[in-house]
């Protein structure tokens, strides 16, 4: 039982702690950054500093994801503030770019090009030779599996092998940063997990990938770390279990147990002022308790079941994940969309 309840308060995966901290020309950072349309507020004051790893976005349609992406890759300039992404100022296009993949989620390609020519003709621009593009584009080519169709044109490729072929090229000129909107879109689930495995692979290679989903739950397996953003200011960052703790402790954290006696573990849970409500599973075989202080809960827990004899199936949080941070944060006013 001690290890059933010390493995669902496991939280995201961190740095190990021998891994130096990250230098200057290793960091994207944020100084003060607001960006302007006319009138129109794209993002507001932004201080943040992201780290190697895979780093989520998440907020509705308009809250200014797109804006810090196209910031991140020059593509538009603050009205104020500072970027730096790895020590390069993007502005300087051509700097930035040997080091910055960019995937975006807009489906047009040349006219006529096969999945091998749209790659390594991006090559051909970064300035590698003719050997070196060939090998780059067929390693990358390998690495979101499309070796087979690569001299088949992309006018005949599924939705998914094109956002494929897309992240194939962001990655052929092995950079140290990707931004990638909307990757798994268009993915049917066997390539939507080899693509999540793809970028857990490149974040242990020492990358940055920023990424931004509608698909929440998969964002939240994946990601070191989530910022959360609407109408354009940062609610909030970090881990998703560190951003629930700090930002959500007058919402009570939902668990449900599966055991042979529910109605006896409610009663008893209730002599506990860390307990708010318990409720039933309409199977009868589970039980829904929320509580405002896990630690005292997961300890009440322990004692109840070594005295009582309960047999305890699982025990795992309900809400303790992006999904229910994201709805808590940011509210059903944006429509439950990233």
């Amino acid at each position: 039982m001690e290890a059933q309840i010390a493995e669902v308060q496991t939280p995201l995966p961190q740095w190990p702690t021998e891994r130096p901290a990250p230098t200057a020309d290793q960091l994207i950072v944020f100084e003060d950054v607001s960006k302007f349309y006319g009138e129109i507020l794209g993002v507001n004051r932004i201080n943040l500093t992201i780290a190697p790893g895979i780093t989520s976005l998440v907020g509705p349609n308009g809250s200014g994801k797109t804006t810090l992406m196209n910031l991140m890759t020059g593509l538009i300039q603050p009205t104020r503030g500072r970027i730096s992404i790895l020590g390069i100022s993007p502005d300087n296009p051509q700097a930035l770019f040997r080091k910055l993949g960019y995937c975006s989620q807009f489906d047009s390609f040349p006219r006529g090009m096969t999945g091998y020519e749209f790659v390594k003709s991006f090559l051909s621009v970064h300035g590698f030779s003719a050997k070196q593009a060939e090998e780059k584009t067929w390693r990358a080519i390998e690495r979101v599996n499309l070796v087979e169709a690569a001299h088949r044109k992309v006018a005949g490729y599924s939705k998914g092998m094109r956002q494929r072929i897309r992240l194939a090229q962001s990655i052929a000129h092995e950079p140290a940063a990707m931004i990638l909107d909307e990757p798994l879109n268009g993915l049917d689930p066997m390539a939507r997990a080899e693509t999540i495995r793809l970028f857990r692979q490149l974040a242990q290679e020492g990358l940055h990938l920023i990424v931004s989903s509608h698909i929440l739950h998969e964002l939240d397996k994946m990601s070191d770390r989530v910022v959360l953003i609407n109408n354009g200011y940062i609610l909030a960052e970090g881990g998703v279990s560190g951003v629930r703790e700090e930002k959500l402790e007058e919402h009570p954290m939902q668990i449900m147990i599966r055991c042979d006696r529910p109605q006896e573990l409610a009663a008893r849970l209730f002599t506990s002022d860390s307990v708010v409500e318990a409720q039933l599973h309409p199977d009868r075989h589970g039980l829904f308790v929320k509580t405002r202080n896990a630690d005292a809960f997961y300890l009440l827990l322990n004692r109840v079941v070594l005295d009582s004899g309960l047999q305890i199936e699982t025990v795992a949080p309900v809400d303790d994940d992006l999904n229910a941070v994201y709805h808590y944060l940011i509210g059903a006013s944006g429509g439950g969309q990233a």
